[in-house]
């Protein structure tokens, strides 16, 4: 008897002990259900690459040259629209959106669809390939819309949620915890911004742009990149902080595009022989390997070889950290740096300045004039000393704004391209450019010669019969 009663006792205990586990674990229902409808679906339309459509060659040779010109508009380029698709998330009542850059990116159509199937035209009211953000704003009113949190207090192993709509399912919700933080992965312009929370969260094609929120409901993160060899989650997810998002978004919506500090300096990691022959008790830090001249750095006293250990009061673990640092430094502030050079510590003061325009702002869609940037569409300005320099130019003048729709956004030209020959002729000014372009026939296809990120480029452009 008294067995059994002990054995009945112990598995009360053990039900205890389940519920008790089962009353630890996070539940997401009132989370979702409290933040669900400030989620956004959105579907972007973007001209699209230039194909070619030719004519086949055993065709060519059997025809008879009378009748080549009936087949001449076939031979013509054509453009076919492509649609991209991901998530995004109300941040006010009065309609502004926040999403990520490569998901509207060169999209001149794009609409954000709510929880009750509402759709509506979306204005880009800015974009920042930096930091792969973009901010939108649809014309309606009294919306939900999400409360930020403070990316910095996020800890590794604390649980997140992220709602977006993979693979086009509607908002759909997955969960998991934070795997670890400040994250460096540069993206395809190899700029390196944007301190990385990792999560083992299931995020998929279509989850870009959308909301992971902390138990409080709060958005902590900008779901963006995967990891995956097979095209879906494999466990291996990255997203935006907040706070980094919150100041990008605060700046493109007061001026449309970000300022960001700038040193100027390049760098690279300290490992252990590395630390043993700089004085370092322990690899960190980040190894100046070039200091721009001109520059912030240069003008504070850096110089090659020396490692920075501290900047702005905040430790170097990794070089990477450095970058991260810098660029949420407001142009213009001094602050402290802290450096060992040959095996000894030093302290200085740097005046922090703006990151040059690499031409990854891009102002609205919607409200452009059609006589911006007369007849190709493209407002250029003075390439930049600079520039020259580092891509080794005599010439040419800095795309600063295009206009969609225009010949200049057909011929694929963006943001931050250097225009070196249009036609046949060199680009020496922009007054020699506006000349150019005034004189270039409409109804052909013209050579156009330009540079992105230090490469030259060839494509055609073709101004409109009027």
């Amino acid at each position: 008897m008294v067995t059994r009663y002990a054995q009945f006792l112990l598995l009360l205990c053990l039900l205890a002990g389940v519920n008790a586990n089962a009353r630890g674990l996070p539940e997401f229902t009132e989370l979702i259900e409290n933040n669900s409808s400030a989620v956004v679906k959105i579907n972007a339309v973007s001209p699209g690459q230039v194909t070619e459509r030719s004519i086949p060659p055993r065709l060519q040779r059997e025809l008879p040259d009378i009748f080549r010109h009936l087949l001449e508009p076939y031979s013509r380029e054509q453009r076919r629209p492509v649609a991209s698709m991901g998530s995004g998330f109300i941040i006010s009542s009065d309609g502004y959106v926040v999403t990520n850059n490569h998901v509207v990116d060169g999209a001149d159509d794009v609409t954000v669809t709510l929880t009750d199937r509402q759709e509506y035209t979306a204005k880009v009211i800015g974009t920042d390939l930096r930091s792969d953000l973009a901010l939108l704003k649809i014309n309606a009113e009294h919306l939900p819309s999400v409360r930020w949190g403070d990316s910095d207090e996020v800890k590794v192993g604390e649980w997140v949620l992220a709602i977006g709509s993979p693979f086009g399912l509607d908002y759909s919700a997955s969960a998991g915890i934070v795997s670890a933080m400040g994250r460096s992965i540069p993206n395809e312009s190899q700029n390196d911004y944007v301190p990385f929370i990792q999560t083992d969260v299931a995020i998929n094609p279509g989850n870009s742009g959308g909301p992971l929120f902390n138990l409080d409901g709060k958005v902590i993160g900008i779901n963006s990149q995967i990891y995956t060899r097979s095209g879906g989650s494999i466990g291996l997810s990255f997203a935006i902080p907040s706070n980094l998002a919150q100041s990008v978004v605060d700046q493109l919506k007061e001026k449309g595009r970000v300022d960001r500090g700038w040193l100027g300096v390049g760098i690279q990691g300290v490992d252990r022989k590395l630390a043993i022959a700089m004085g370092l008790k322990k690899p960190r830090g980040a190894l100046v390997s070039q200091v721009e001249a001109g520059a912030p750095a240069a003008e504070a006293g850096i110089q090659v070889g020396d490692v920075i250990t501290r900047f702005n009061n905040k430790t170097i673990d990794q070089s990477s950290d450095l970058p991260h640092m810098v660029g949420q430094i407001e142009p213009g502030e001094e602050v402290n740096v802290v450096l060992i050079r040959d095996k000894r510590q030093k302290k200085l003061q740097v005046r922090i300045g703006s990151l040059p325009s690499n031409g990854d702002e891009q102002a609205s869609n919607n409200t452009m004039s059609t006589d911006i940037g007369g007849r190709l569409g493209l407002v250029v300005e003075e390439l930049p000393e600079r520039l020259k320099q580092r891509w080794n130019l005599d010439s040419g003048v800095l795309v600063s704004q295009v206009v969609p729709g225009k010949p200049g956004a057909n011929s694929g030209l963006r943001n931050g391209d250097a225009i070196a020959q249009l036609g046949f002729e060199t680009i020496e000014s922009t007054e020699d450019y506006n000349k150019i372009v005034k004189e270039l026939p409409a109804g052909e296809l013209l050579p156009v010669r330009f540079f992105r990120n230090g490469q030259p480029i060839f494509r055609t452009i073709e101004i409109d019969k009027e």
